[in-house]
């Protein structure tokens, strides 16, 4: 017999998205604590931009559309042009907002700088998501899922 389906509960519902943010803190923390100029004070720096990367991902993919993209819902909604572009695209349009964000805060640190690096590697990572959201709405790649045509 089976047991009545329980609701599902916050962290059933969220668990991703709470264990990368967790990850992400453990590497902020570790870094911080960390010498930068040794091997494991670098190698904890590329892991906070990796997992900023990937709790961006996570969480982006959940609560924005980008149209075009098979990940995405149907965009259903009312309201004017503007409403109806940012609902169709609102990865892209939050991945460039944000983008631009850390490209400010890059132009104002060090670069060589402990935390320079780590922004550095974040506006990369940014880069590199918006680059392969928009590559994937219109090149596919054979023996893919997400790149049959449905």
């Amino acid at each position: 017999m089976r047991s009545p389906k329980r609701k599902a509960g916050f962290f059933r519902e969220h668990s991703l998205s709470l264990v990368a943010g967790g990850f992400l803190i453990l590497w902020v923390v570790l870094y911080a604590v960390s010498d930068a100029e040794t091997r494991l004070g670098a190698f904890f720096g590329n892991c906070v931009a990796d997992w900023t990367g990937v709790l961006v991902m996570v969480v982006g993919t959940k609560y924005l559309f980008e149209k075009g993209s098979k990940e995405s819902k149907p965009v259903h909604g009312r309201g004017g042009k503007f409403h109806r572009l940012f609902a169709e695209h609102s990865m892209t349009i939050v991945l460039i907002g944000t983008g631009a964000l850390w490209a400010f805060v890059y132009s104002r640190v060090e670069p060589a700088a402990k935390w320079g690096q780590v922004v550095g590697n974040v506006l990369s990572e940014w880069v590199q998501i918006l680059g392969l959201l928009l590559l994937t709405k219109g090149l596919f790649e054979r023996g893919s899922e997400e790149s049959k045509k449905g």
